[in-house]
């Protein structure tokens, strides 16, 4: 029988336990004390400080360590480097991938009422938002995904500022999108938008963004000026329409098993974590997203206000239309809307 190097260190181990078990040798203090928990985190943006999903990751892998010192282990994965975002939330769900940070609207592959909150000019800031998911719109969600899909949601964060049109030539007004091929996520909310604006929209993973600008498979993207910043989108599209179409959440979620492997006098320490991660990340976002926008500017992005006669022109179809037909298809999601509507006042 061949003896391979992975065999030889696992029978080794399995011989240095039996041996630490008579009492002969005192066992390592790994052994004697356990090791650590460890949980797989998915992220689709790099490990940057302009990334939204690491910076969470950072203030609760900080304040975990804090509360629970050693016992528990985050393995941060960043860069997509686990499977298409779409892959992953599947992942998450059967438990081979214990934790995802990503924007909510991915999870609208599996729980489409999630996608309500994807459809453009539905809040009109972060504050708005805040406002609705903590006013209630976020349980909603919560509750579906744990029904449903045996998932958790630890957070709802924010990303660094609003989505907007990027292109690799100048766009001034929505008439100038006619035709133009926007990548977007392959979300129903998202495409339907898009269309609606005159665009081609291309629902591509993000990985495959920066190649698809390079070879002209899209004219351009939409997305928030500190990711386009953190993914250097910047070298490949160097215009900017200020459509802030969309203040999307940032959704931190658990899949049934992950929380299982949390022990339980460490559960309520793993919660709070991840509520004031939450708190935090939220506080800097707005920072963030102007910081960006500045840097984005040296690095020669020109931003052009997005016309206000076009915003009207295209909200109200938007509500019209998308709103009422996703309502019409989804009638759980009615009193989300009525509440997002409510929190504007």
């Amino acid at each position: 029988m061949t003896i391979t190097r992975r065999r030889f260190i696992g029978s080794g181990a399995t011989v240095a336990a039996g041996i630490a078990a008579t009492g002969l040798f005192p066992a390592p203090a790994v052994l004697a004390q356990g090791a650590p928990i460890t949980f797989r985190v998915s992220s689709s943006m790099p490990v940057d400080p302009n990334a939204a999903h690491h910076v969470w990751f950072e203030l609760f892998q900080k304040n975990l360590k804090a509360k629970a010192g050693d016992r528990i282990r985050l393995d941060f994965f960043p860069n997509s480097q686990l499977g298409k975002e779409a892959d992953v939330v599947q992942q998450v769900i059967i438990g081979s991938v214990d934790m995802m940070i990503t924007g909510s609207s991915i999870w609208a592959t599996a729980v489409p009422e999630l996608g309500a909150l994807d459809l453009g000019f539905l809040f009109d800031s972060y504050t708005h938002g805040a406002k609705a998911l903590d006013g209630g719109v976020g349980k909603t969600f919560e509750a579906m995904l744990a029904e449903r899909k045996g998932v958790n949601v630890l957070g709802w964060g924010f990303h660094f500022g609003a989505r907007s049109v990027y292109t690799r030539n100048k766009v001034g007004n929505m008439a100038g999108l006619k035709n133009v091929k926007l990548r977007v996520l392959p979300a129903p909310a998202f495409i339907e938008t898009f269309k609606l604006m005159g665009a081609v929209p291309v629902p591509i993973p993000v990985n495959e963004l920066y190649t698809a600008l390079q070879t002209g498979v899209v004219d351009g993207f939409e997305h928030d000026p500190a990711t386009v910043l953190s993914s250097r989108f910047y070298e490949v599209a160097k215009f900017c329409m200020r459509t802030d179409h969309l203040f999307s959440p940032m959704i931190c979620a658990i899949g049934k098993r992950g929380l299982a492997k949390v022990p339980a006098n460490l559960k309520e320490a793993f919660l709070a974590a991840a509520r004031e991660a939450t708190v935090a990340e939220r506080a800097i976002a707005d920072t963030k997203a102007t910081g960006a926008m500045k840097e984005l500017e040296k690095l020669g992005v020109t931003f052009t206000p997005f016309p206000a006669a076009d915003r009207a022109a295209i909200a109200k179809p938007v509500s019209d239309t998308l709103y009422a037909q996703f309502m019409a298809q989804y009638p759980a999601t009615k009193p989300v809307f009525e509440a997002i509507a409510k929190a504007r006042g």
